[in-house]
C-alpha cells in the first residue's frame, strides 16, 4: 500500500480528497492535515510516501512545507493539490520536487489519473538495476501530461498542463474564456493552446449555437492518460 497524508486548509476538501485516495487501489490516507505545522509534525511522526498537499494554507504555504520536508532530508514524493494557478508558483513547484501539480477544482477521474500515474512510476522504481534511454524516458514520463511536453518551440509544457488540468476537471465542455479565467493565463493564450491540443487530437472542439451570433467554441480533453 502506498501512505497518503492529504494536507488542505479547509477540513471539509481534506475529507473530499482523503475519500477519493481510498476509492483507489493501492493507496491508502494514514493521517489529515490543515496547516503547515500540522503536516510536518505529521510526517516527523508518521513517515508516508505521497503527501498531497495544498498551497495555501493558514501558517506557512505548500512551497515553505515542501523547502523544510528536503532540509530535514525526507525526501517523500509530494503532489501539489491547490487552487495556486499562476506559473510562477506551479513552476517552484516544480523546482522544489513536487511530481505532479492538480489545479483545483477537479473532480475524481483528475486526482485518479494522478495517483495510478505515480503508482506506475513508483512500480518502475522499484524494480531497480540499470535504465536504458527508453526505460529513461519511461521514468521521467510516468506523471506527464500525456506528452504536452512535445510541443512546439515557443510553448510551455506549464503552460499545456494547466490547460490539460481546467479541462480535466470540468464536467462539461469549456470556453476559452472560462479556461482562461480558471488557468489564470489570458484569452489569447489559451485560445493558442487549445488550438494546438485540438490539432494534435488532444482536445475535442464542439460548437455551441446560441440564439443570435456566432456560434461558441467549446473545448474538452479527450486524450487517454
Amino acid at each position: 500500500m502506498i501512505d497518503v497524508l492529504v494536507v488542505d486548509d479547509d477540513v471539509r476538501v481534506a475529507q473530499i480528497n482523503a475519500a477519493y485516495v481510498a476509492k483507489v487501489a493501492g493507496f491508502r490516507v494514514t493521517a489529515t492535515a490543515h496547516s503547515a505545522a500540522q503536516a510536518l509534525a505529521s510526517v516527523g511522526a508518521h513517515p508516508v510516501d505521497l503527501v498531497l498537499l495544498d498551497h495555501y494554507l493558514p501558517d506557512e504555504n505548500g512551497l515553505a512545507v515542501v523547502r523544510e520536508l528536503r532540509s530535514r532530508g525526507l525526501h517523500l514524493d509530494v503532489i501539489m493539490v491547490t487552487a495556486a494557478r499562476d506559473i510562477a508558483t506551479v513552476q517552484a513547484a516544480q523546482r522544489h520536487g513536487a511530481l505532479q501539480y492538480l489545479v483545483k477544482p477537479f473532480n475524481f477521474a483528475g486526482l485518479r489519473t494522478k495517483l495510478e500515474a505515480y503508482a506506475a512510476l513508483r512500480r518502475t522504481l522499484d524494480g531497480g538495476g540499470e535504465a536504458e534511454q527508453a526505460e529513461v524516458d519511461r521514468i521521467f514520463g510516468a506523471l506527464s501530461a500525456a506528452g504536452v511536453s512535445e510541443l512546439p518551440k515557443g510553448h510551455s509544457p506549464t503552460t499545456a498542463e494547466l490547460v490539460r488540468q481546467v479541462l480535466l476537471g470540468a464536467e462539461l465542455p469549456l470556453s476559452a474564456q472560462e479556461i482562461a479565467e480558471r488557468s489564470g493565463v489570458s484569452r489569447q493564450t489559451a485560445q493558442r493552446y487549445l488550438k494546438l491540443l485540438e490539432r494534435t487530437g488532444r482536445v475535442r472542439l464542439s460548437l455551441k449555437y446560441g440564439e443570435t451570433g456566432r456560434p461558441e467554441h467549446r473545448y474538452a480533453w479527450v486524450a487517454s492518460l
